[in-house]
């Protein structure tokens, strides 16, 4: 597919938006794809570029937040590695499994992480107890959340960045590194699947991908910097944007 100067232009600027708001609290998703549908590409063409596009912007913000010791691969290589088999089998089971059995339960998940964050003004401020150990939270969550990242995918930043705060008592700053280290785990895994399948727009899938690299690196710059209260801000508006998504594809 070939497009005008402008398109390649304003996709880039959508690659820097979305990689901004994905590196502070997930959901580059809702910008991305209806930007790339937008344009006249096909939705699966468009599902596999965005994925691209977006390992990108995972990969800038995990190393930003690496380099300034948010993230120690020695406490996450176990979540790396289940969330790599989770994702994979997520992956393969779009084959098999009817979407349209979690595109139901995934709005009311959303739904109750939205509520419990308004009403629990502390939440992610400091780090509190943990509920369970962390090697078994990586197990548990590694698979699950993989698998729902390879298998469908809106909102997986949000159900990583609550689960973490609520389970394992890490505070907010440190669930979002955590959280774009294993979307990039996932992202990598969806990403060899559409590779093999032929359906990116490489030139598109580059372009938007400097963009991202551009706007996590300065989501997840201010994300060290701000407040917790900045964060959880763009992180109800999100979570809220999702909801309304995916009710919205479920009703059209």
């Amino acid at each position: 597919m070939e497009f005008e100067i402008w398109v390649y232009i304003l996709l880039f600027v959508v690659g820097v938006f979305s990689g901004f708001v994905d590196s502070i609290a997930g959901g580059g998703g809702l910008i991305t794809i209806p930007a790339l549908l937008a344009v006249g590409i096909p939705e699966h063409v468009a599902l596999a570029t965005n994925k691209l596009q977006s390992t990108f912007g995972s990969f800038s913000a995990s190393y930003n937040f690496a380099k300034k010791g948010f993230i120690k691969f020695s406490e996450l290589l176990s979540g790396i590695i289940w969330t790599f088999v989770g994702a994979i089998f997520g992956t393969i089971s779009v084959l098999l499994i009817d979407p349209q059995i979690i595109k139901i339960l995934i709005p009311l998940m959303l739904v109750g992480i939205f509520l419990y964050t308004i009403f629990s003004p502390n939440i992610g401020e400091f780090e509190k107890e943990k509920k369970m150990s962390q090697k078994s939270f990586y197990v548990v969550f590694g698979l699950i959340i993989g698998f729902y990242d390879g298998f469908l995918g809106p909102g997986t930043g949000s159900f990583w960045m609550f689960a973490m705060i609520a389970l394992i008592g890490l505070e907010m700053k440190k669930a979002v590194a955590h959280t774009k280290a294993l979307n990039f785990t996932s992202n990598i895994v969806s990403l060899v699947v559409f590779i093999l399948g032929g359906q990116i727009l490489w030139i598109i899938g580059f372009i938007m991908g400097f963009g991202q690299l551009l706007g996590a690196y300065i989501g997840s710059t201010m994300v060290v910097k701000k407040e917790i209260k900045f964060i959880k801000t763009i992180f109800l508006f999100v979570v809220g944007c999702t909801i309304l998504k995916l009710i919205y594809d479920l009703i059209k």
